[in-house]
């Protein structure tokens, strides 16, 4: 059974459009991220006005069509919809057209999310199994495997190692804007700045 998820409407995200679909379905990895700002919360009015302010710059400043992840998880144990289940994100250069991309609110070089939190993550990964949006043979990944980032944080990374489908070796796939593909590519390309939100 899968977990309520806080629609869009419900946390007030901007209207946009333009969101491609995901090129593999079901995808083949979850990506996991935190936001990074020792901004936490607790409530659903809360961690409401938090997606909205990942939202924000993630359009105005970075230029993106949208909050660049497909969920955020709160410490209230909501989640949050961001791109959601079928359209490419903008969070994990090599990744975003072959994940779900899910970030919990708040810092975690230092510990981990709290259980609620942690609940959230597993819940929201077994309903995108049991939805046929993420592969059965899905394997999970630190945002710092996609890039040079401290992201997920060093607590919450190493939790995150500890998950049963964790993997080392992850195989990214860059795509340019003439959709050629590319194995094991600098993250730094420019031709990861296209379309689709492959740069971040």
């Amino acid at each position: 059974m899968c977990p309520r998820i806080v629609t869009r409407q419900e946390w007030k995200a901007r209207n946009v459009t333009g969101h491609q679909l995901l090129w593999t379905r079901p995808v083949p990895y979850v990506v996991i991220h935190h936001g990074g700002i020792l901004h936490y919360c607790y409530d659903i009015k809360e961690c409401s006005l938090i997606v909205k302010s990942y939202q924000d710059p993630h359009i105005d400043t970075n230029k993106w069509i949208d909050i660049g992840y497909n969920f955020v998880i709160g410490e209230d144990g909501n989640i949050y919809e961001g791109r959601g289940w079928d359209f490419v994100g903008a969070h994990a250069p090599g990744f975003n057209t072959q994940s779900i991309g899910i970030s919990i609110i708040g810092d975690y070089s230092h510990s981990n999310p709290n259980k609620n939190a942690l609940r959230a993550l597993t819940e929201i990964i077994k309903c995108g199994v049991l939805l046929n949006k993420i592969s059965i043979n899905y394997q999970v990944i630190g945002h710092r495997q996609a890039r040079i980032t401290a992201c997920p944080g060093e607590v919450f990374y190493n939790y995150v190692q500890s998950m049963p489908r964790w993997t080392s070796t992850p195989v990214p796939v860059y795509v340019d804007a003439n959709n050629y593909n590319y194995s094991n590519k600098s993250n730094n390309d420019s031709s990861l700045n296209n379309k689709i939100d492959e740069k971040n």
